[in-house]
């Protein structure tokens, strides 16, 4: 049975979450490590372990549009 289509998921006020098999890499193309199959990414650009989110958008009071 074939895996399942990787998907982002925009969170409402909140990260984006990745799901699935796909490789990140870096502007320069470095790769990212990940040790999940689901990963939440910074959306909101103030969380300290980028591009994971890190929750600081809560306390920024980080708001989509959406």
């Amino acid at each position: 049975m074939p895996e399942p289509r990787p998907t982002l998921t925009p969170y409402p006020d909140g990260p984006l979450l990745l799901r699935g098999d796909v490789d990140l890499v870096t502007a320069d193309g470095e790769p990212i490590p990940r040790s999940r199959r689901t990963v939440a990414l910074c959306r909101c650009g103030l969380s300290t372990i980028k591009p994971f989110c890190d929750g600081t958008h809560k306390a920024a009071g980080f708001r989509t549009d959406d």
